[in-house]
């Protein structure tokens, strides 16, 4: 694969390599999709609520969210992103947007024209089969986030996506799941988590008060990984992450 070496698609391409053995022949094919990369600052939309892509937006670097706006102005975030995540895969497939995704930090993003997309997945079975389980892994991680929101009370939903935060990004290569970078503020925490700031910074208060967390401004500290789990009711399964990832931490 040479003559890709340069491609901006690594990130993505060590992505659906997690999901699917793919051979030379097929990462060469993923490296040498069309793209154009965009420098993309933090709060921007790169896709509103009822657009009609022509592309989709794989993240190079940064962090990016998913979100609605209710009828009364309140937004509620459905799923964070990071580097070598597809995460307009699903507005881009269905043709009309149905949420909008936005960036939580500035970052770079590779958009990629959707038949291009397409016309790979016809080429190449194992890369379909890759971005198929791509879909498939964010849709377990939708449940589990309406179970969040749903069912536990508040210093959970705090704790279980402070552990979820930390192994992705573990899995994504930007660092280990006892130190790693907070990209939400507390309102947007809030948003995620069906609650209100105040009570955010309460509950993370509480974590580090129990010894479990240490924080400042914009990082995690985990004190205490089982701790951690267990005050989240955290269980990594529907995460999908291959074991080897999965290792205790040293």
């Amino acid at each position: 694969m040479p003559r890709h070496s340069n491609s901006a698609l690594h990130p993505l391409l060590r992505k659906l390599r997690q999901w699917r053995a793919l051979d030379d022949a097929d990462a060469a094919a993923v490296l040498a999709l069309p793209h154009v990369v965009r420098a993309i600052g933090a709060g921007q939309v790169v896709v509103w609520d009822g657009d009609r892509p022509q592309s989709c937006c794989a993240i190079l670097s940064g962090f990016a969210f998913r979100h609605k706006i209710a009828s009364g102005g309140v937004r509620q975030i459905l799923s964070v992103h990071m580097r070598g995540d597809l995460v307009d895969i699903h507005n881009a497939m269905l043709r009309v947007a149905d949420h909008n995704v936005q960036m939580l930090t500035e970052g770079q993003i590779a958009m990629i024209p959707i038949d291009a997309v397409l016309a790979l997945s016809a080429e190449r079975p194992r890369v379909a089969e890759a971005l198929w389980y791509e879909t498939l892994v964010d849709g377990a991680i939708f449940r589990e986030w309406i179970v969040n929101v749903g069912r536990r009370d508040a210093r959970t939903r705090i704790a279980h996506l402070l552990c979820e935060l930390a192994l992705r990004q573990e899995q994504a290569g930007l660092g280990g799941r006892l130190d790693y970078e907070m990209p939400m503020t507390q309102e947007q925490i809030a948003d995620a988590t069906g609650l209100t700031a105040v009570h955010v910074n309460r509950m993370l208060m509480g974590l580090r008060t129990d010894g479990l967390i240490a924080r400042t401004n914009r990082s995690i500290t985990v004190a205490d990984w089982a701790q951690l789990a267990a005050a989240g009711d955290f269980n990594p399964r529907y995460l999908h992450i291959p074991e080897t990832v999965l290792a205790a931490p040293a």
